[in-house]
């Protein structure tokens, strides 16, 4: 175990970097923040590089940490240092980004959410744990979208990105596959050819997009979709957050 207690040490300088999306490509993998994602990636077999924590840390968990990965003890003012958070735990993980997608059009089963131009990271990790609570087997990032390794999305995470599939493309190649497939691909958008989300019943293979915060989802894709659907108001509410409404339609099209 190497112990580490100079911020400007070199190897707490890379792991800085790894705040950053330049940073995560440059070194292929990033940052998890808190003993419960990193046990999380340790219990999920991902592909760790080293294991970072104070003292207090990693005697609080040395039963639980994993042989044959690099550890390093740092100080209190290091910890604040990787992290964004005004306290943190104290205990960090550097772990492998994933690898290259599966193409979509060897994909024939399963339940899958399309993120179209989704640019907060708390909706974006939300999404994707709601999308692992209701059992979908992946979530595709379109253009746009925001990176789903940042540390706010991680955090939001809470993990879930072990359990199901990320990945990232063109979500009109995504839906062309799908449908090429006899997938369904369902769009979210209010209009006159969009029907009532709850008269469809739950499929064991389909897609959803859900659109950006502000926009909405792509024309192109609105037109794409097998059908649009729209989860009917009963408040004076105009609008719900997109995270909700994506949780409210998941749960609906593969519970009913």
């Amino acid at each position: 175990m190497e112990n580490i207690k100079s911020t400007q040490n070199s190897r707490v300088k890379t792991w800085q970097k790894l705040s950053s999306k330049k940073g995560r490509q440059a070194s292929g993998s990033y940052l998890l923040d808190g003993w419960h994602l990193v046990e999380e990636a340790i219990q999920h077999h991902g592909h760790l590089h080293a294991l970072i924590g104070t003292s207090e840390q990693l005697k609080l968990h040395a039963t639980e940490l994993p042989t044959g990965v690099p550890v390093f003890e740092i100080t209190p003012e290091i910890a604040k240092k990787l992290s964004d958070l005004v306290t943190p735990q104290g205990i960090f993980a550097e772990v492998s980004l994933p690898k290259a997608n599966r193409a979509p059009q060897f994909i024939h089963e399963g339940a899958w959410l399309f993120l179209d131009g989704i640019q907060d990271p708390g909706n974006v990790g939300t999404m994707v744990r709601t999308a692992d609570a209701a059992g979908f087997a992946g979530v595709v990032f379109g253009q746009g979208s925001v990176d789903p390794y940042s540390p706010k999305a991680t955090r939001a995470m809470q993990g879930s990105q072990f359990h199901i599939e990320l990945a990232s493309g063109d979500l009109l190649t995504w839906t062309a596959a799908f449908k090429e497939n006899g997938i369904n691909v369902y769009g979210t958008e209010l209009n006159p050819a969009a029907v009532d989300l709850f008269t469809v019943n739950p499929e064991p293979a389909f897609a959803l997009i859900m659109g950006n915060e502000g926009q909405g989802m792509q024309p192109a894709l609105s037109a794409a979709a097998s059908q649009n659907l729209y989860i009917p108001l009963v408040g004076e509410a105009e609008s719900l957050n997109v995270a909700v409404a994506a949780g409210i339609a998941m749960f609906a099209l593969t519970q009913g």
